[in-house]
């Protein structure tokens, strides 16, 4: 689904392969993901970010955790 855009605040992410979070913030020009379970850490390589769902889209699908 990557758009070539730079995931913002709401978007779900895969960091790596098969691995997925959801942009909660940016500190410091760097994305924090969080993943299920609430656990949240900055992302180790921010340009290797790739966007799979749009936060408008989490919304309108319910897919908000």
């Amino acid at each position: 689904m990557s758009d070539g855009r730079k995931p913002r605040v709401g978007d779900e992410v895969e960091y790596a392969p098969g691995c997925r979070a959801v942009v909660t913030g940016v500190r410091q020009g760097v994305p924090v993901l969080r993943g299920p379970g609430g656990l949240e850490w900055p992302a180790a390589d921010p340009e290797g970010l790739r966007v799979t769902k749009l936060r408008e889209q989490r919304r309108a699908d319910g897919d908000w955790w």
